[in-house]
This record gives structure tokens, C-alpha cells and sequence, in this order.
């Protein structure tokens, strides 16, 4: 496979997890099984995810839907969850790795939020890469809730109608200043993004696997980040501009050294 080129590292990586129930199932076990079974693969995508320099990894852990799905299946993930991040923390605080939230973390049980607060503030002062976990998060409540902001605030004179514009919305989004994602990566063999992000990924590349999230490591992360090197990025532009473009910056900049992304990852 050619080589995964260190500048086009995606600066902001987001994951759609999916295939926990039907990992289990082909095991003859319960949904939670397969979600139990899915926090090696959330560790192996953490690491590959600080090794290669990616600043920012979303993960879609938990969805506004999800609350619609049986109520023995939403308490087990919801345990899941609080024990998952307690036993994490450590790993992360290693590995400079500071934990965020985007969602409706109001909804969330109070054992989860006070353990999901206890991380964010104790990983704080982490440099290496911020992971942010969307639970109970969809994109069409986040764009209401950003109208709602942003209403309130013309109402009461701290905007104008007038002053709405694409990076405004930017502002009132649960993503704010965390830039928009580079690359998405869904597993589990289907192809959509399920009401994630839908704002922030106008431009974002789609990258599908029919690997079931709980036996997602390193190589299918590599995989990845290969496919997304070979895709040329013009946001409505040309190829030649975009060429033009590359080659007037790079004449402007000293060549980086650095070695490329590893071929022979083991899991």
C-alpha cells in the first residue's frame, strides 16, 4: 500500500461506532456484550489517533436516538460508560490526551456526568490530542439548539438578524472552536452519517468499512488515513487551482522532516 504522507495527517478525525449488537449477535450474546467489547477498539483508535498526530478524534458514543432504544440496553451502556471513563482516565492523563463533551449532558445520568466532569477537568492540561465524546448528541438538536442561542441573543439586542452569517453559526454549535472534521469514519458496513454532525461535515470525507466496530484496530485505522491521502480536497474549487494553490505554499515554507505512517502496524 503507497504511504500515508505526515502533512496530510487530518488535523480532526470523527467516528461513527457501529456494530456492537450485531458483533455480539453473531456470538450468541447480548447487545452488551458487543459494547463491552468495543472499549479495545475506542483504546487501539485513541493511540493510533495521538501516534500519528491527529488533534482531534470525535467519537459518537451515544446518540438522541439512542435513548428510544430498550431500557435495559440504555442503563447497561449508561454503566458502561461510567466505568469506561473512570477506568480510562489514567490512560489518557499518560498520554496527554484531554477529554471533552459535545450533547445533551443534562439527559445523561448524574453518575455518568459527575464521572464524565471528573475526567474533563482532570485531563485539562492535556496537549497531545483532545478526544471528544458526542453523547446524547445529534446534529439536528444541535443546530436548533444554536437557533435558540442565537435567538435569545437578538432578542435581547445582543445581535443583529442582520449579523447571521456561516461562521456566526459556527459560534452557537456545540463544536465551537474545535474545527470542522476532516475525516469520517464509519464502521459496520452502512453508509450514512445517522444525524451526526450535520453542519460541521459540508465538506468532511466519508470513509465506510464493513469492519464491525469491536474488531476496529490500528491497521483499519491506517487503512483510513491511506484512502484519505489519495482524495483531493477542492471545496467547489479546480484541481489546477488547488495544485496552484499547494505549490505556492509550499514554496513558501521549509520542508518538514518526518517519517511516514508505519506499514507494518501491528494490532
Amino acid at each position: 500500500m503507497p504511504e500515508t504522507r505526515p502533512e496530510k495527517i487530518p488535523a480532526h478525525v470523527a467516528v461513527i461506532m457501529d456494530g456492537n449488537g450485531r458483533w455480539a449477535t453473531r456470538r450468541m450474546k447480548n447487545r452488551i456484550f458487543g459494547h463491552r467489547n468495543a472499549i479495545e477498539a475506542v483504546r487501539a483508535t485513541v493511540e493510533y489517533a495521538v501516534e500519528t498526530g491527529v488533534k482531534f478524534l470525535t467519537l459518537y458514543t451515544f446518540s438522541e436516538e439512542n435513548w428510544q432504544r430498550p431500557a435495559m440496553e440504555v442503563e447497561g451502556l449508561m454503566a458502561l460508560l461510567a466505568d469506561a471513563i473512570r477506568n480510562e482516565t489514567p490512560t489518557l492523563l499518560k498520554n496527554g490526551v484531554r477529554l471533552q463533551c459535545i450533547g445533551h449532558r443534562d439527559a445523561l445520568p448524574t453518575g455518568v456526568q459527575a464521572k464524565l466532569q471528573e475526567c474533563i477537568d482532570r485531563t485539562a492540561a492535556g496537549r497531545a490530542m483532545t478526544l471528544i465524546l458526542a453523547l446524547s448528541y445529534s446534529g439536528k438538536w444541535d443546530l436548533t439548539e444554536a437557533f435558540k442561542r442565537y435567538a435569545a441573543d437578538v432578542a435581547q439586542g445582543r445581535r443583529r438578524l442582520s449579523d447571521c452569517s456561516p461562521a456566526v453559526v459556527d459560534d452557537y454549535l456545540a463544536t465551537a472552536g474545535i474545527p470542522v472534521p476532516d475525516l469520517l469514519i464509519r464502521t459496520g458496513g452502512e453508509q450514512r452519517i445517522s444525524n451526526f454532525m450535520l453542519w460541521q461535515m459540508a465538506y468532511t470525507e466519508l470513509y465506510f468499512t464493513d469492519v464491525l466496530w469491536p474488531d476496529f484496530r490500528k491497521p483499519h485505522f491506517r487503512e483510513a488515513l491511506q484512502e484519505y491521502n489519495r482524495r483531493e480536497r477542492r471545496y467547489g474549487k479546480t484541481s489546477e487551482q488547488i495544485e496552484r494553490r499547494r505549490r505556492k505554499e509550499k514554496n513558501k515554507r521549509p520542508q518538514k522532516a518526518g517519517a511516514a505512517i508505519d506499514e507494518n502496524v501491528e494490532e
